[in-house]
């Protein structure tokens, strides 16, 4: 078949093409692993600078491992035959062109990929987390949060996949354009509902105690015309050393969020400035133009899908003989993302790009020194690289490098 060859062309040169660009990084950030760059060198020891050279070596050395295994995974799942092999076996129990054996066909597919991934995850976190000084999951928490992982994904994927999968079915050729209406639907629902009820489920979250960074943030906050359910401190620090702070939800679910780690390594200054960072991404109408750019990627590839749903050689040429919608649908998730992996960077520009404005917009409601110690804090504290492989970093960096983002901030 003709489609094997070109799903394997392709599928070969992006797995060469992420192995090529982590050993790109490796190289990169071991050649300049024995001296702190210029600019940051009052800042960062060279201990901590060697440090996030090796933190960042270990983790790109283990990506390389989860790409070589993703591939053969992806292989023996589609022309190994598996996938084929599941349908046929659920199809003892279920119709094979029912909803519920496309639905149970997904979830065998989706539950056998995540038990595969599950020891790297577990090397990630209790080795080279652990190795470095970051990690504060135990075992148990690990499992608990596994645990809710899959109960939310019954409560709320199975119903949404079952619903796609009828609408692939009951909505006629023009069945893509409803089920796009469903996924954004679900998409604005999902950002209603993840800070104020998903989120609580993992992690605690109090208000911000500290009277004088309090006091400092609501004057921030009415500077910026800002109104949120509130601002949060988050116990980051039960699972990770890593510091953050991110924005989330829309409408009025919306809040700012602050790791407790972070809260306790950076002043009242540095806080504001990064709460005004926070708030720049909010103002500048990044989270809304995200969500129509994922919105408009959907779209296209529900068309793409739609295109291709009903060809034979399609399936064939993925190893597979049983044609179903939902056998579609599967084979389209699997594949997709090798198609589109060399589409990354766009979506990596765009991202930098909104970094970049955050940061003027923060600087004109704090100050820009208070946002470089903060990020150079950060950088620090996270063990981030100061030295990526600038090809690397431009494919998939979705913040600007340290030396680059710290220069704008001194210029600006």
């Amino acid at each position: 078949m003709v489609f094997t060859w070109i799903f394997l062309a392709v599928l070969a040169l992006a797995t060469a093409t992420r192995l090529w660009l982590a050993l790109r990084q490796v190289r990169h950030v071991r050649a300049h692993r024995d001296a702190v760059p210029g600019m940051f060198a009052d800042a960062i020891p060279l201990a901590a600078h060697q440090k996030a050279a090796d933190y960042t070596v270990a983790k790109s050395k283990l990506g390389m491992v989860d790409t070589l295994v993703d591939a053969a995974v992806l292989l023996v799942l589609t022309l190994g035959g598996v996938l084929q092999w599941l349908a046929s076996a659920w199809e003892s129990a279920l119709p094979l062109q029912s909803i519920w054996h496309g639905t149970a066909l997904i979830i065998a597919i989706v539950a056998l990929r995540s038990v595969i991934g599950l020891p790297l995850a577990l090397y990630r976190i209790f080795v080279i987390e652990e190795r470095f000084g970051f990690n504060r999951m135990t075992l148990r928490l690990f499992i608990v949060d596994v645990v809710k992982g899959i109960v939310l994904a019954i409560a709320l994927g199975v119903p949404l996949l079952v619903l796609v999968l009828w609408l692939m079915g009951a909505a006629g050729a023009y069945w893509w354009l409803w089920v796009w209406a469903v996924l954004v639907l679900f998409s604005i629902f999902m950002q209603l509902i993840v800070p104020t009820f998903i989120m609580p489920w993992f992690n605690k979250f109090s208000p911000l105690e500290d009277p004088v960074l309090a006091d400092r943030v609501e004057r921030l906050l009415a500077r910026c015309g800002f109104r949120s359910r509130g601002l949060f401190v988050m116990d980051g620090s039960k699972r990770s050393a890593h510091g953050n702070a991110f924005f989330a939800g829309v409408g009025a679910s919306k809040r700012i969020v602050l790791f407790d780690t972070l809260v306790d390594r950076l002043n009242p200054g540095e806080v504001e400035a990064v709460l005004a960072h926070e708030l720049g991404h909010y103002r500048l109408h990044h989270i809304k133009k995200t969500l129509g750019f994922s919105f408009i990627v959907t779209l296209i590839s529900l068309f793409v899908l739609a295109l291709l749903v009903g060809e034979s050689w399609f399936y064939q040429g993925l190893g597979v003989h049983s044609q179903t919608l939902a056998i579609g649908l599967l084979l389209f998730m699997l594949v997709a993302p090798e198609f589109s992996y060399f589409l990354h960077p766009v979506g990596t520009l765009l991202s930098r790009k909104h970094e970049f404005e955050a940061d003027v917009y923060a600087t004109s409601h704090a100050k820009a020194s208070d946002l470089e110690h903060a990020l150079v804090k950060l950088y620090n504290d996270n063990s981030a690289t100061l030295t990526p492989d600038p090809l690397h970093s431009a494919y998939y960096d979705s913040h600007p490098p340290a030396a680059l983002r710290i220069t704008r901030l001194r210029t600006t």
